[in-house]
């Protein structure tokens, strides 16, 4: 089922591309595999996916301890007692969102690896339940992390309130593109190109918007069980 979920997925994927004049290439899939066991990944990867994103920390460890040849995405909030472990056992981090994190992010890094990938998370809505760095708070916390060595930053990364409908969302993803640009701009990062944005459910607004990674977990493993944070 696994292997036929991934499949669906990826047609959506680049027939949203396709009508929104996208390179299908350039919109990667990011399989949402947080409490799903080890063998569900096992078969996304043997179907041809290969990276995964997870956030919680002991659930994760044993899964990129039995698959190392996948590429794991830290998706959830950074906590600092979690930094050292996230920053030696995963590929990317998508929810970089202070100049203290980033400083142990960029510690913890073993020097015999390349440097962490980073996606910023920005809060555009001011929500305080959003995990994120304001819009006038990210040139410090960009020229921050660009001192980083073992810190490369790709992107920024945003999640839109769930009571927001499809054009509300648009607005969303389209300011998260254009603050991309500009920053992209002012600090010279040709690296600096990514937008994880989307889900199921807009993933097809986010990639009209210019999303290069989308995020999904329901459609390819199932429904998931909720979990404490750990």
């Amino acid at each position: 089922m696994i292997p036929e979920n991934l499949t669906a997925v990826k047609a959506q994927i680049h027939q949203a591309c396709l009508r929104h004049h996208r390179a299908p290439e350039a919109v990667h899939l990011l399989a949402v595999s947080k409490t799903k066991p080890v063998a569900a990944v096992a078969a996304a990867l043997n179907a041809g996916q290969r990276d995964f994103g997870e956030n919680y920390l002991q659930d994760a460890l044993p899964k990129i301890a039995q698959l190392p040849e996948a590429t794991w995405h830290f998706i959830g909030q950074i906590q600092s007692n979690k930094t050292r472990d996230i920053a030696a056992h995963f590929d990317v981090v998508h929810g970089l969102a202070s100049e203290k994190i980033a400083r142990r992010l960029n510690d913890g890094r073993p020097k015999d690896r390349a440097p962490l990938k980073a996606f910023i998370q920005v809060n555009l809505v001011n929500e305080s339940s959003k995990n994120g760095v304001s819009p006038q708070d990210l040139p410090r916390l960009v020229a921050a992390v660009k001192d980083c060595q073992n810190l490369q930053l790709l992107g920024l990364m945003a999640m839109p309130p769930a009571t927001f409908d499809l054009s509300e969302r648009q607005t969303f993803f389209t300011q998260l593109a254009v603050i991309r640009a500009q920053l992209a701009d002012q600090f010279s990062l040709p690296h600096f190109q990514d937008l994880s944005m989307g889900m199921s459910d807009d993933l097809e607004t986010a990639i009209a918007c210019g999303a290069t990674w989308v995020r999904v977990g329901t459609a390819i493993f199932g429904a998931r069980q909720p979990q404490e944070d750990d």
